[in-house]
């Protein structure tokens, strides 16, 4: 094998496009998140259950795949998001540890899995991402991250009382810097793909907020069950038109 060889990963090269699609899947996560935990009254424990399993088994899946399947990825990409809808509300609301104990907690667990990851693989970075262990450890951390972003969202959205139009204007904002930072600055591209990564999803959760809340709560009163439909379909369009590709690293050179 010629030592210039690549090795190519399982996740899509991170573009403008992954983060089109992954704010429209975080949106969706909200909303779909809220119909099963709260207009099919199922409430966050038993909603929670469900969207884990889901997602052990599409990651498992993902795992399990030969090479980079779009269709599949973004199915597990909503799996995490939409389990860390229901997960982050039971943690803020069931067990009342509120808003700022639901995110001091998650950030903790995000950052275990975060160091771990690098104590054992060397990196975090989405270019290594080829092999089932690091695959583990990726969307792990992808699922702690979504949950984290909920819970951003809702203490920024309600606790501070932005409302959900002025939250997400608020985290808009906040992945404009990091868009600056990477355009005009040296910042590690890891720490600013996890930190664009994490603020995706409160913006997703105020926007999805904002859609289906009541009119008197600051919302547009959408149906969740409508909401989630049309951006499901949208959604899928993005997937097969946005060009869709693995993402590489070097591979080890070999003899």
């Amino acid at each position: 094998m010629n030592s210039g060889a690549t090795s190519f990963s399982k996740v899509p090269e991170v573009t403008l496009g992954f983060w089109c699609i992954k704010i429209l899947a975080t949106t969706l996560g909200e909303t779909g998140g809220d119909s099963v935990s709260m207009s099919l009254n199922l409430g966050y424990a038993i909603s929670s259950m469900i969207f884990v399993a889901i997602v052990i088994v599409a990651v498992y899946a993902q795992i399990r795949a030969r090479a980079f399947h779009r269709f599949l990825y973004w199915f597990v990409i909503v799996a995490t998001t939409t389990a860390g809808t229901t997960m982050a509300d039971f943690a803020d609301r069931s067990l009342g540890i509120g808003y700022p104990g639901g995110a001091s907690t998650l950030f903790v667990l995000l950052i275990a899995v975060l160091g771990t990851w690098y104590w054992t693989e060397g990196s975090v970075s989405v270019d290594t991402v080829n092999t089932p262990r690091i695959e583990t450890f990726y969307w792990v951390a992808i699922l702690f991250s979504q949950t984290l972003g909920t819970a951003l969202g809702d203490w920024m959205a309600d606790t501070n009382g932005l409302g959900f139009g002025d939250g997400a204007l608020v985290f808009g904002a906040g992945l404009a810097l990091v868009a600056a930072g990477y355009s005009f600055t040296s910042i590690s591209r890891t720490a600013l793909f996890w930190t664009a990564f994490i603020l995706t999803r409160p913006l997703g959760a105020t926007l999805g907020d904002l859609f289906d809340k009541p009119v008197a709560d600051g919302g547009f009163a959408v149906s969740r069950y409508y909401a989630s439909a049309i951006l499901a379909v949208i959604i899928i369009g993005c997937v097969l038109i946005i060009p869709q590709r693995p993402g590489r690293h070097p591979g080890a050179a070999a003899s």
